[in-house]
């Protein structure tokens, strides 16, 4: 499903760090922060060690805690919901659109309630988040955080990218993402100025320049090698989003006419980062067993909502119905689409999806 990138430019950045002795707190993390923010058109960027550490980030900076309601999709990566529980919050879980996979508008104005003070809209593999989403949020006086873990360089419009949308984006830098430091990493971005004030702080235990804390932090920082390997990887982001987007084309052309398959949309006036190519499949088990047949990897995505795991056992909507989730959900099945794919390795998922549609007994829309 994903290859990480790594060459001698990677390993010659990696190396200079280490022989520098400047392994933590130095230039390297200061300047994979301002150039990332700066591709991404935001204000300040802060590197941390995880996309989950941004998300409590987040929250912490919008000063959400206990008595307060931060609306999340059910069909997300866990950590999503979670931040919100680690902070004292508490996560309402709402639907999602049925072409694009986000968080639904209706569902969170049904959602909201006086107590809400944040929504973290998920760029779900990829796809931006509606763009009516941040109005709305405007309006209501809500917080709107940017989970873009899985979105590094899409497009809104023909400005606007993933992570200068929100009051607050997070990103991961996990080894699958389309932006990876040879490890566990993550940023937080902002376009705010109160908060850029105060975000290398929070990282820091809450530290000023004279080494005084001011607010409740702790040691989030990603170390120097890491940020250095990010910067190269920086350099490259475009060009593999242009073979991603080139094969999700491939893809879309191929797989049209398929019987028993639904292909995943792009929302208009936007560019999708095609983390994941993830199509709705009736039978997963069955096709995606064909997949390892043919020696295709897939995954299945996301089995189990958020809502419904162990986690949230106790929590007031754990057997709550939400039908487009409870439709997809299991149901999303992942095909390799990453930017090493060699165009014979695109030809082979071609085919093996091929197979599968045709084989596969219970395949359908």
């Amino acid at each position: 499903m994903a290859r990480p990138s790594w060459d001698d430019e990677m390993r010659d950045a990696a190396m200079e760090t280490l022989d520098s002795l400047h392994w933590v707190k130095g230039p390297q993390g200061k300047a994979f922060g301002e150039e990332f923010s700066r591709y991404c058109g935001a204000i300040q960027g802060t590197p941390c060690q995880s996309g989950s550490v941004a998300l409590w980030g987040a929250l912490r900076l919008l000063e959400i805690g206990p008595g307060d309601e931060v609306l999340v999709p059910s069909l997300t990566y866990i950590a999503t919901a979670t931040c919100v529980s680690l902070v004292g919050a508490h996560p309402v879980f709402v639907d999602v659109e049925p072409d694009y996979w986000c968080v639904d508008l209706a569902a969170l104005e049904a959602a909201r309630t006086e107590r809400t003070k944040a929504v973290i809209g998920v760029h779900l593999f990829g796809q931006l988040c509606d763009s009516e989403l941040q109005s709305w949020c405007e309006n209501n006086n809500i917080a709107y955080i940017e989970d873009a873990a899985q979105a590094h360089g899409a497009t809104q419009g023909p400005s606007g990218k993933a992570g200068s949308l929100g009051d607050v984006a997070c990103f991961s830098f996990f080894p699958s993402k389309n932006l990876a430091v040879g490890g566990e990493g993550g940023m937080m971005m902002t376009k705010r100025n109160d908060l850029a004030a105060r975000m290398d702080a929070l990282v820091n235990h809450g530290r000023d320049a004279r080494l005084e804390s001011h607010e409740l932090g702790s040691n989030l920082r990603m170390s120097e090698v890491t940020a250095a390997i990010g910067r190269v990887q920086l350099q490259r982001l475009d060009g593999w989003l242009h073979r991603r987007r080139e094969i999700a084309e491939q893809y879309r052309h191929a797989f049209d006419n398929l019987a028993g398959i639904q292909l995943p949309k792009i929302r208009n006036n936007t560019q999708h980062a095609w983390h994941q190519y993830c199509m709705v499949v009736k039978s997963p088990e069955s096709f995606t067993a064909v997949l390892d047949e043919q020696g295709i990897d897939s995954r299945v995505y996301y089995s189990q909502p958020c809502h419904r795991q162990g986690v949230y056992a106790s929590h007031p909507q754990h057997n709550a119905t939400f039908p487009i989730t409870d439709a997809i959900a299991s149901h999303l099945v992942a095909i390799p689409i990453h930017h090493q794919l060699t165009e014979s390795e695109v030809q082979r998922v071609i085919r093996a999806v091929t197979i599968a549609t045709s084989v596969s007994d219970g395949v359908g829309k």
